[in-house]
């Protein structure tokens, strides 16, 4: 048997058990550490955070503040502020990593894929050509080639200067 060495797994594992105490959203959203908890971006009714987990780097996550499970019990606010998240997400994106595209996507219910089902999120990935490669055709793994900490770097950097261009 082949074995790939992932430790960053490791914490991912261990967050399951605390995942069942309490929503990570919420738990993150709360908490004045957004360096720590890899929040990029704090609106009015939502937030944008870096995925811990991610797909592919840069892989973000647009939540409502709001503890709701469902889009369809957003309010008109927090419905056009998490699609507005999603912009900005992308433009912050393409200015820092130059992707050659996105998906975005709900995932609402376990049946669709939620790993967490009781917050509504958003998911923001940035995908490159190439990005699926024999590590994860053939060996059923992502390749992450940049720790999480650069990647929020870079990102409030871009942030930054599109801030300052939109003034």
């Amino acid at each position: 048997m082949e074995r790939l060495w992932a430790p960053w797994r490791m914490e991912y594992i261990e967050q399951i058990d605390v995942a069942d105490k309490g929503c990570i959203f919420c738990g993150k959203s709360s908490q004045n550490e957004d360096e720590k908890n890899l929040i990029l971006y704090r609106g009015k009714t939502t937030f944008i955070l870096l995925n811990a987990f991610p797909y592919t780097n840069g892989h973000l996550l647009a939540a409502p503040y709001r503890h709701v499970a469902d889009i369809t019990d957003l309010g008109a606010e927090e419905t056009q502020e998490l699609m507005g998240a999603a912009a900005l997400g992308v433009r912050v994106l393409r200015h820092a990593m130059h992707p050659d595209g996105f998906n975005i996507g709900l995932n609402l219910g376990r049946s669709a894929g939620a790993g967490i089902v009781d917050h509504v999120h958003l998911h923001i990935v940035p995908r490159w050509g190439g990005d699926t490669n024999f590590m994860s055709v053939c060996g059923g793994v992502k390749v992450i080639p940049e720790a999480l900490s650069e990647t929020l770097k870079k990102l409030r950097q871009a942030l930054e200067l599109l801030e300052k261009d939109d003034v």
